[in-house]
């Protein structure tokens, strides 16, 4: 069977849509979940200006001098700021060493929810610290923040659809994410020309699964984007015409005792005519509250759960001690598996 990303119209949950409506577009999710864990959304609703000046703003800050995006580094444990090629290694998140031990080649930028965007809540900062906004980019914070907006919109929207697909009480999961640890990911794969060689090696960003209950990437057009399809081998995504791609996270697997799928992807170096194109995306994590303990959904518990309850910060903070302090990650052994039996070529 070929491998497939379903898209999937998610209008009737954006507009008013009728219970009808609603009910065919939560059983396409519960499909997609259940057998790629990744689905393309369309009907979304994000305005294609709001699209564009994002494009802008990650465009601009990445023109910088390598000096000047080094002053906004933070260290491994504040996810938050720049990060510069080299710096991180994905696979670590799952505690599996990359083969050829050579960090993955993109830069970042990550903004997020803030101790400031919820007063009197006693917030750790640590996992909720103010943002870093470049300064010789002035449009830059204005622009980021109408996506991250949309981008949280669209989260919610979708967290919405899947209380209705897992028959679950409409607003399930508000009680998880209303103060959630949501991030956005700014990535340039771009390098220049002559830095590094082509040997067959070169990692744009390792395999992994994302951390928490829902990713929304936007992402252009270059190649690079795969994931591993059920058959074991790595399958080519490139998204389809107006669409946000959208994946589970690992919290989302665990509530759903793996009904749902928490899938491995990663990014091959986008090279075209041997050369290395520029590529880029931007993933908006919605993690959930760092206090709130997931556990096995009772109508997914089938004979037993395969996880034990974990609260978001354990899972988070053992993940981001993985990727960005290369401390590799010994509570992933699932998703590891996976990872080591993944086949490659396709």
């Amino acid at each position: 069977m070929e491998f497939q990303v379903p898209v999937i119209d998610i209008t009737a949950y954006v507009t008013t849509g009728d219970v009808h409506e609603r009910r065919i577009v939560a059983r396409r999710i519960d499909e997609a979940a259940r057998t790629v864990g990744f689905m393309q959304i369309v009907g979304h609703g994000v305005p294609q200006t709001v699209i564009d000046g994002l494009a802008a703003a990650i465009d601009g800050f990445f023109a910088l001098a390598p000096e000047v995006k080094q002053g906004y580094r933070t260290p491994p444990e504040i996810n938050r700021g720049y990060s510069p090629p080299k710096s991180e290694s994905l696979s670590l998140s799952l505690g599996v060493e990359s083969a050829n031990r050579m960090n993955d080649f993109f830069e970042a930028f990550n903004v997020g929810a803030a101790v400031s965007d919820y007063p009197g809540l006693e917030l750790p900062l640590a996992d909720y610290p103010e943002n870093l906004w470049p300064r010789e980019v002035p449009e830059f914070r204005a622009l980021v923040e109408a996506y991250f907006r949309e981008a949280g919109r669209v989260a919610r929207t979708l967290t919405t659809a899947f209380a209705d697909a897992l028959e679950l009480p409409a607003g399930y999961f508000e009680r998880y994410t209303d103060h959630s640890l949501d991030v956005l990911r700014m990535n340039n794969y771009a390098l220049p020309p002559g830095e590094v060689e082509l040997d067959g090696e070169l990692t744009g960003m390792g395999a992994h699964t994302d951390y928490g209950i829902v990713t929304v990437l936007w992402a252009d057009q270059a190649p690079g984007l795969q994931v591993l399809g059920a058959d074991g081998h790595w399958h080519d995504v490139r998204p389809a015409p107006d669409a946000l791609l959208v994946n589970l996270g690992d919290l989302t697997a665990r509530w759903t005792n793996e009904r749902w799928l928490s899938t491995l992807h990663r990014v091959q170096p986008p090279v075209v005519d041997g050369t290395i194109e520029r590529r880029r995306s931007a993933a908006y994590f919605h993690d959930g509250n760092i206090d709130a303990v997931i556990e096995t959904l009772p109508s997914c518990l089938g004979d037993g759960s395969r996880y034990a309850p974990v609260t978001v910060a354990e899972h988070i903070r053992a993940k981001l001690a993985g990727s960005r302090a290369l401390q590799p990650n010994t509570k992933a052994e699932r998703e590891a598996a996976r990872m080591r039996s993944a086949r490659s070529p396709y």
